[in-house]
């Protein structure tokens, strides 16, 4: 997906004017509405939160408006309910890329964010990959958060994760039962978990779990699958850059396939977007951006 324009950014929190109308849609006053790490807005304002009864809102680097609640204090009905007046609140010049739903739960000083986070994203510009593979009839199956950042879109059948090792197992299921199409899997612990919070031996400890697990799926796999890993940003966890934002640009790109012979080097790609391209040309698609590289993993496999 391109964007013809950047989604806006808040670095010192939305306007008076965006909080005042989401406070009278909602009927109830907010507190926050600043920059903050996940986990350290409701270490910080939790107890007021449970005190006042009133929503935490926040944001960070990335453009999003993040709504975090206790589950015994707001409803999560009641919690999606007003993200999704935030969605629909926030349009023209406030179109902000995700509304998250943010539950927690735990007392003060043992606070703990919920897997039920939900995600309320803007529709996706036309064409884009899932479109294309709806046109020709390729079923595509969302593991993860996958259908809540797609909006549904292009997404025929889904299943939501409490986790990577959970988000691994469905991928694994599916890998042994699918007939064929796309399984489009996102695994939230590297980023929710330990990115956010520069926590290095929780992320190496994730990596090698999902090293173990990724060992079961490639013996799953048949002669004519494909698999790409990749990312979409990291946050680099070195503490003289205090910032739990997304930080890093560049992303790996790992393919394989059965299949394949020899390994080739697919060097420094322009953008996130070969990766949908090299997807699309596999199904005899093409997608408006991106330089497929289906080519070069062709051609380890003709070299066998």
């Amino acid at each position: 997906v391109w964007l013809e324009q950047a989604f806006p950014v808040y670095k010192n929190g939305f306007p008076r004017e965006v909080i005042e109308e989401f406070e009278k849609q909602i009927g109830r006053k907010t507190i926050g509405n600043k920059p903050a790490s996940g986990t350290e807005i409701i270490k910080e304002l939790g107890e007021d939160h449970i005190r006042t009864g009133r929503p935490i809102v926040y944001t960070s680097g990335d453009s999003v408006f993040q709504v975090a609640a206790h589950e015994d204090v707001i409803p999560l009905t009641e919690l999606y309910r007003m993200c999704e007046t935030a969605r629909h609140l926030l349009k023209g010049e406030h179109r902000v890329g995700r509304v998250i739903a943010r539950p927690f739960t735990g007392t003060p000083g043992h606070f703990v964010r919920t897997p039920r986070r939900h995600d309320y994203a803007v529709d996706p510009p036309k064409p884009m990959l899932l479109d294309v593979l709806a046109d020709r009839k390729v079923p595509v199956l969302g593991v993860g958060k996958i259908h809540d950042i797609y909006n549904g879109r292009g997404v025929d059948e889904y299943l939501t994760t409490k986790g990577n090792a959970d988000g691994m197992e469905k991928l694994s299921a599916a890998a042994k039962e699918s007939k064929g199409g796309l399984v489009f899997s996102n695994l939230v612990d590297f980023d929710m978990l330990y990115g956010h919070r520069k926590d290095v031996e929780g992320f190496a400890k994730s990596l090698e779990e999902f090293d173990r697990l990724l060992a079961d799926l490639l013996a799953l796999l048949r002669l004519s699958d494909l698999l790409l890993i990749t990312a979409d940003h990291g946050c680099d966890p070195d503490p003289r850059w205090p910032t739990t934002d997304h930080s890093r640009e560049y992303v790996p790109i790992l393919a394989y396939s059965p299949g394949s012979g020899r390994g080739a080097n697919l060097g420094v790609r322009d953008t996130l977007a070969d990766m949908g391209q090299t997807i699309a040309e596999n199904f005899g698609a093409s997608i408006p951006h991106g330089r497929s590289f289906l080519h070069a993993l062709r051609a380890t496999e003709s070299a066998r």
